[in-house]
């Protein structure tokens, strides 16, 4: 399970540590990746997603999830996300 942000495609930046005296060692920065499961009003289902905290506030901002996926660049999405946008793409297509 790789530490990327399904959805934003956030992933471990690298830094340095740096001590009282100065001296610098590599470190990594890794993102604040949650477990959610996320409502999909098009679907009528939840859907289980590894996202970041910052993404989950992006999600709500939004006004939920199938809005979120509306408007994600197909590059940052992971294949799982970018099948369920499919998914409600075709959904709400059928609906119409």
């Amino acid at each position: 399970m790789s530490r990327r942000c399904e959805l934003t495609g956030k992933g471990p930046m690298t830094g340095n540590n740096s001590s009282h005296a100065n001296n610098k060692t590599k470190r990594r920065y890794l993102p604040n990746l949650q477990d959610v499961s996320l409502q999909s009003e098009t679907l009528g289902r939840a859907i289980k997603l590894r996202i970041t905290a910052a993404a989950l506030r992006s999600v709500d901002h939004r006004g939920g999830l199938d809005a979120y996926l509306a408007k994600a660049k197909d590059g940052e999405l992971s294949d799982n996300a970018l099948k369920i946008k499919k998914e409600i793409a075709k959904a709400q297509a059928a609906n119409a």
